[in-house]
């Protein structure tokens, strides 16, 4: 999942903003009048039997972790989930399994070989890790550490001339603070409680458009702080400091928090065009290479450590090796799709998707974010296998690439697929106008996708993106498994994940609400995500009630509601 911060909502600004448009001139949709379609219970039963008793979802979340390791993408790794996942469900009886290609994206990368050490006054091994598409030490480097402490531009002079060949800290400290609470929760009942009782997002009345909004004096410091570091890139690239190294934005005890590297550049006077221009570069590119240090992020309580040392009169020296490789032979991103056929001569046609994103950040494994998601996905399309279910419409697994990036591969196969909406021009004053939609040749073949992508907690309920016209058929489909802690519907939309492709040109799209587990505190991102963070009982669960929510939108005689598209 694409991180919720700032800078995320900033980067996806460009993308999300139809969406917005869209919520804001839909009006809610209200039940339909026809008959709600449930599953016969014996063939609910068999799906709960399957699910529960005979899992293989934890050996796919094994193999796809333990084996093949993170997935960044374009990577080898992520290249042999792609086909690992592909020739996995082909195992298993599916169809149509292949990898579809979009892009391009970019050139890959992987880690070759990396060690980083305080190595005077003392030998202190650090806990640290290369940002992806980081370019390699030139060997391993031995040098000074130096503190970059900026807090306007007139800092930068002090600094001039001093950095050439040096190991820079360009990041602040961070305070720590015991965990009195705990990292891992699960939704409280008032929590569900106030998610159910939220109000429709179509009802909300939406700011104008972005250009015509005043920033908050938080915005503003962010935006100051953004631009600092911005140059403070380029001003280290032009003094020709050997390596970058940051202060992981959170986590404690050895956890950090790792992404992509930073490509140097201008800085525009007003910050907010970083986000708006669509011609950012990216640490992917090749052109971007030699606008780059090598560069890496560290754990907090060793960061801090130096960073108090300096400020002692010390001076230390450390060692730092980054090898990597830059893999340029097929800059095209791909997907894994696989198929249950349907059955139903005059509904065999239409499409029921359900997946997640089998890309993920490089310093763990994948697991909460997102091989948890995929091997629900693969899982559930398992069981209706194996308990013999014949659906009318054909139900199809994607594992999309990219994601972390922007949803590059979900929504590039929408577009391929389904259509795309144009976005409007925005009018400075004037609320977000309506973006064009332009359907493509399976737009009315769809009739719902479903999206497992918060982590490895147990599935609650699910988000109803505005369309309240679901309501009846999801309570229904729920009804069988409050047992199991799903009970909740909220009209309230969801962002950073797969789903919004397909939200934002008016296709039914939803995203599980899953307990928070350890998400945010410590997994998501983070050198921790790994099989061991995984909730088994919570993933057979989520298998189990994606399944059956599957197939019984596959087994209706109609598609299932949409939002107005107006």
């Amino acid at each position: 999942m694409i991180r919720r911060k700032v800078l995320g909502t900033f980067l996806l600004t460009a993308f999300l903003l139809p969406n917005a448009a869209l919520a804001q001139t839909a009006t809610t949709a209200q039940a339909p009048a026809v008959k709600v379609y449930a599953a016969p219970k014996d063939v609910i039963d068999k799906i709960r039997d399957e699910g529960m008793n005979r899992s293989q979802v934890m050996n796919t979340l094994s193999y796809l972790t333990d084996v093949i390791g993170g997935r960044l993408t374009n990577s080898p790794s992520m290249k042999r989930a792609n086909e690992w996942t592909r020739d996995t469900m082909a195992k298993w009886g599916m169809q149509n399994a292949k990898l579809e290609a979009w892009g391009p994206f970019g050139r890959g990368w992987s880690l070759k070989n990396f060690s980083a050490q305080v190595v005077e006054p003392q030998a202190i091994p650090v806990i640290a890790y290369p940002k992806a598409w980081s370019p390699s030490t030139k060997g391993a480097v031995t040098a000074d550490v130096v503190y970059l402490e900026l807090k306007s531009d007139a800092d930068f002079e002090k600094y001039k001339g001093k950095l050439n060949g040096k190991i820079v800290l360009i990041s602040n400290e961070r305070q720590l603070k015991a965990d009195f609470e705990g990292m891992g929760v699960r939704y409280k009942d008032e929590e569900l409680a106030k998610m159910a009782a939220a109000p429709d997002p179509a009802s909300v009345q939406r700011p104008a458009a972005p250009q015509a909004q005043m920033p908050s004096p938080q915005q503003i410091e962010r935006l100051q702080r953004l631009a600092l570091n911005l140059k403070a890139a380029k001003f280290l690239l032009d003094e020709g400091a050997a390596v970058a190294v940051d202060n992981s934005f959170g986590g404690s005890g050895g956890t950090l928090f790792v992404q992509g590297a930073t490509v140097a550049q201008d800085v525009p006077a007003n910050p907010m065009e970083i986000f708006t221009s669509r011609n950012r570069p990216q640490p992917q590119q090749k052109e971007s290479e030699s606008r780059m240090l090598p560069q890496m992020t560290m754990a907090t309580e060793d960061y801090n450590r130096l960073v108090r040392m300096i400020k002692q009169g010390v001076t230390p020296k450390m060692t730092v090796n980054i090898q990597a490789q830059y893999h340029d032979e097929d800059l095209m991103g791909y997907n894994t799709v696989a198929e249950i056929p349907g059955t139903d001569p005059n509904l065999k046609a239409e499409i029921v998707m359900l997946g997640g994103h089998l890309d993920s950040w490089h310093s763990s494994t994948g697991a909460t974010d997102n091989a948890a998601g995929c091997a629900v996905a693969m899982e559930a399309a398992r069981i209706l296998i194996a308990a013999g279910l014949k659906p009318r419409r054909t139900i199809r697994v994607a594992l999309w690439s990219g994601e972390e990036q922007g949803l590059h591969g979900s929504r590039e196969y929408v577009k391929q697929h389904f259509g795309e909406m144009k976005s409007a021009a925005p009018v400075q004053g004037q609320p977000s106008a309506p973006g064009e939609l332009v359907k493509g040749a399976d737009y009315e073949k769809l009739s719902a996708y479903y999206n497992l992508d918060n982590g490895t907690g147990k599935i609650r309920g699910v988000y109803m993106q505005g369309n309240n016209a679901v309501k009846p058929y999801f309570e229904s489909w729920l009804a069988p498994f409050g047992d199991l802690g799903a009970k909740t519907l909220t009209l309230s939309n969801t962002g950073g994940t797969d789903h919004l492709s397909f939200d934002r040109i008016g296709l039914p799209g939803f995203q599980f609400i899953q307990d928070e587990i350890e998400y945010d505190t410590r997994t998501h991102h983070s050198n921790q995500d790994n099989y061991d963070r995984l909730q088994v009982e919570d993933m057979k669960q989520a298998a189990t009630i994606m399944a059956a929510f599957v197939y019984q939108t596959a087994m209706m005689d109609e598609k299932l509601p949409r939002k107005p598209v107006r």
